[in-house]
């Protein structure tokens, strides 16, 4: 995996760049970033596995942090960012104070300052549902990326990985994901961009409690006879929360 996301970054191939690996773990991943002759630093909330970094005298430098505090580098540095199964974490509430929203915005947010224009960042991740897969992409999205979904080996239920490919400055095309066979690449490509887009789920079926979800179920009691407020602006609004 690592591989196909070093070759998903479409890295300039006459010279060598600075990666940031987000969850880099034992630093497996920096391994073949070496070998492809690219520098990297890696980012690690688990200390035991930076210790095993460490004794496997990996060429890169290690930083122990929680990336849903942010990245801390200055802005430009780095030419493209790769991470291994480790941004879903971010959607979990660990403790009381953890956000998942605000966490991962945190994150695309300060990685987006991070890299340079034009250059990519490759989330490889094991979504566990559409909501926290919308949830991921809106983030980013609100931080700024432009960008896609591309489902590798999409039909196979063990081959399957979804990279989250993200692009800083102007959109491009999403690399072609593998193992796709029909013509129509995008309906193993969710695009998105920058603009307000409407989510749904793998079913085709509005989010619930989404905007769309709401404005459904409102017309269908319409078309049962039953009497229902007018739609405006603040329909599906979230509220904020009284102290």
């Amino acid at each position: 995996m690592s591989e196909r996301a070093v070759e998903l970054l479409g890295l300039p191939e006459d010279r060598p760049c600075l990666l940031l690996d987000v969850g880099c773990g034992s630093g497996l991943s920096g391994d073949y970033i070496s070998e492809e002759g690219h520098y990297w630093i890696g980012m690690d909330i688990s200390s035991a596995m930076l210790d095993v970094a460490v004794e496997r005298e990996v060429e890169g430098d290690l930083l122990l942090a929680d990336v849903g505090h942010g990245i801390p580098f200055r802005p430009g540095m780095f030419d493209g960012c790769i991470s291994i199964s480790a941004v879903q974490w971010l959607c979990n509430a660990d403790k009381k104070s953890h956000s998942p929203p605000k966490r991962l915005y945190r994150f695309f947010s300060t990685l987006y300052t991070a890299l340079a224009r034009g250059s990519r960042a490759v989330l490889q991740l094991y979504p566990e549902n559409s909501e926290q897969l919308e949830l991921i992409t809106a983030q980013a999205m609100r931080a700024g990326f432009t960008g896609g979904m591309v489902v590798d080996y999409p039909n196979s239920a063990k081959a399957k990985k979804f990279f989250l490919c993200l692009f800083v400055g102007a959109s491009s095309m999403l690399p072609k994901a593998l193992g796709t066979e029909c013509a129509d690449e995008e309906i193993h490509q969710a695009k998105f961009t920058n603009e307000r887009t409407r989510f749904r789920n793998i079913k085709g079926k509005s989010v619930k409690k989404s905007r769309d979800w709401i404005l459904e179920k409102k017309e269908r009691r319409r078309r049962q006879g039953k009497e229902v407020r007018a739609d405006t602006k603040y329909t599906g609004r979230k509220r904020r929360p009284h102290f």
